[in-house]
């Protein structure tokens, strides 16, 4: 059996730019993309914290130490600059890789740069 999980999730990220024009997928900061384990081209979820807006995407690297994260395409009509998102990768494991499996998080500052990174959410008290 496969099942679906959390692969990787960038937490609370700022979006720096929105390019309607563009190509389409969102850019993100490479040198985040490589602590994150999400590679190029990868399909991506984007949460806008501020507007509710979910969508599917894929990811491309933007210059390294840019603290980007560009909303592009189409999806920059769901996305605007100051917005604060989650971006989240998932991988099919089987039972086998589940027994010692943890996702990468990864905390951002209001400048985009990594305040923290984890392998486990807290478990949520009443």
């Amino acid at each position: 059996m496969q099942i679906t999980m959390l692969k990787a999730k960038l937490h609370r990220a700022t979006v720096t730019h929105s390019e309607l024009d563009y190509e389409g997928s969102c850019a993100i900061d490479g040198k985040i993309l490589d602590f994150s384990g999400i590679r190029e081209y990868e399909q991506i979820q984007i949460y806008n914290i501020n507007n509710g807006e979910r969508f599917t995407t894929y990811a491309i690297r933007a210059e390294e130490e840019s603290g980007i994260f560009s909303i592009n395409g189409a999806a920059a009509r769901l996305a605007c600059p100051g917005d604060l998102i989650i971006v989240c990768s998932f991988a099919q494991l089987d039972e086998k890789e589940l027994a010692n499996y943890k996702p990468t998080l990864v905390y951002f500052d209001e400048n985009n740069r990594i305040a923290r990174s984890s392998h486990s959410i807290p478990v949520q008290a009443a």
